[in-house]
Formats: structure tokens, sequence, C-alpha cells
């Protein structure tokens, strides 16, 4: 076991919780500037924390999704950033750099295929959680696709969400995903929980794991810091007052006895537990390096 560090990228690291195993399965590389990134963060922060950064001053954020495997079945939150490399924006600016694209080999490495998995349940429809679900066809031959009733809702009626992929990925995946609402149970043992804010119907997920559970935070948090500064955005965030709920929400979740936190971006420290307003890291086995470099 081995604990990583905030400012590098996120090995591929799995977690057993009583009959449950989760893996990240790292899609690759997202190294993102602060001031671009977080415009609302003081600006006295990043100099007084220069830890959370890699050496180009840059903050390492991983995209991917986590493997939940129960009883012989499998079910994949969220696919990746998808074959991207290159400049990330925002509304235009510059925010970042990509190098993805790995996700199918990193699953065959930990001895799955696409069609290994039974239901692909997204956190929202970003195209840095959505990247593998049409490749241009569907990357899960086997699987349900699970999207929350909220978060389709303005794609159904034909706004344009910043964030989202192309037009003729929504297209499809509005073809082929079931809706669900707050609180129902999308897989054995794992409920979801809607979080708007960042997008219109974020969604969270709680995990049983025996005497223990697992709150899959998606987006609700991009880096530790908003555990202790809720106040503080991330550039893409949508509605920032739902944001605020959606934080209080979700930290009184991570606050329950026995919760483990699954992050996808919190750099090489995705699964760790909350104490006071701090992001304790849990020991997580390695069993593949990081893939991609930015």
């Amino acid at each position: 076991m081995h604990i990583g560090v905030l400012n590098r990228q996120s090995a591929v690291r799995s977690l057993e919780l009583g009959d449950v195993r989760l893996t990240y399965v790292v899609d690759g590389a997202m190294a993102m500037f602060p001031s671009a990134f977080f415009p609302g963060f003081t600006p006295d922060y990043w100099d007084a924390h220069p830890e959370v950064l890699d050496e180009q001053g840059r903050l390492a954020m991983s995209a991917g999704g986590l493997l939940v495997e129960r009883d012989g079945r499998r079910l994949l939150i969220d696919a990746g950033m998808g074959p991207v490399r290159g400049p990330i924006h925002v509304s235009g600016d510059l925010v970042g750099y990509s190098d993805c694209g790995a996700l199918p080999q990193t699953l065959a490495a930990l001895g799955h295929t696409p069609e290994d998995i039974e239901v692909v349940a997204f956190t929202h429809l970003h195209v840095d959680h959505t990247g593998w679900a049409f490749a241009p066809e569907k990357t899960f031959p086997r699987a349900r696709y699970l999207v929350a009733a909220q978060e389709w809702a303005p794609h159904s009626c034909g706004m344009t969400v910043p964030g989202a992929p192309e037009a003729d990925v929504l297209t499809l995946i509005g073809a082929a995903h079931t809706p669900f609402d707050d609180g129902e149970e999308i897989f054995p043992g794992v409920s979801a929980l809607v979080t708007p804010g960042h997008s219109p119907g974020h969604t969270s997920y709680v995990i049983s794991a025996g005497s223990e559970r697992v709150v899959v935070l998606g987006d609700v948090f991009h880096t530790p810091a908003q555990l202790a500064h809720p106040e503080w955005p991330s550039r893409p965030d949508a509605d920032q007052s739902g944001v605020m709920a959606a934080r209080k929400r979700i930290a009184a979740e991570l606050e329950q006895p026995g919760t483990v936190g699954f992050a996808f971006h919190f750099g090489d420290q995705a699964f760790g537990h909350l104490a006071g307003a701090d992001w304790v890291p849990v020991p997580a086995r390695a069993l593949l390096p990081a893939p991609g470099t930015v």
C-alpha cells in the first residue's frame, strides 16, 4: 500500500472494502493553470501552498472512470476524457493541457474487456467524464448507460450546456441512456445523490462496502482546498449557489463514520477521508503507473 502525492498524476490504484473492489481506471493526465481554472481562489493561496502544484506550477488532474466490482458484476462510473491531447479551453480561454486516451488499454491491463462492464453511470455530461461513451460506436456494448434525469433535461430541450460533448455524441447518449432520480439505487449497493451546481444534474454516488461506504465526489470538488473553502469556485461551475449546496451535502456525507471519498481530480490522492476540513489520503494499491504526460 502507498499514498501518492497531490501534485502528481494518479496511478491506477485499487482499494478493497468489504465485498467491493474499487479501481481508478485512469484515462490519462490533465494539468490545469491554477489562476485560470480557479479564478475565485485568494491570490496568495498558491504562493502559500507550492506543494500542491507540479514543477511547472500547474495542478495535476487525472481523468478516468471508477470501476466498482461486486459479486462478479462491474459498474463503471464515468468514462474519462477520451483520446484528447493538447490544450484545454473553457469558454475560449486556455486553462490547461490534456494527454488522455488510455482508458481501454488500462482496462485491458486490469484483465477486463469493455464487454465486462454491465453499467456505466455518469456523474455529469462534461467532456472529461464522457470521452469513451462512444468512440464512435458504443464503447461498452453490453452496458446500460445511466444519466440523471435532471442532467439530461436541458439537452432534451436543445439547450447548449457549456462543457458538454459534441452534438453527435449527445445524440447517441440521448438515445442510449436510462434516466434516474435522486436517491435511486442504480446498481446493487450504489445509490445516486443528485447534486446540481457544477452542471444541471451533477450526480455523486454512495457505494455501500460492508461496514464502510464510499462517496464518489464527481466534480463537486476539484481540489482539496475547496473542502476548507467551499465558497471558492471552479471555472466550469455553472451555478455557484448550487455548487455551495452540493458541497454542503457531500461534506455532510463525508463526515459520516466509516466513509471514504473518491475524487477524480485530486492528483494521486483519489481515495481519502475528511478530517475536519482536511482531505486525508487513504492508502490504495498502485497497480499501474500513471498513463499520459503533460
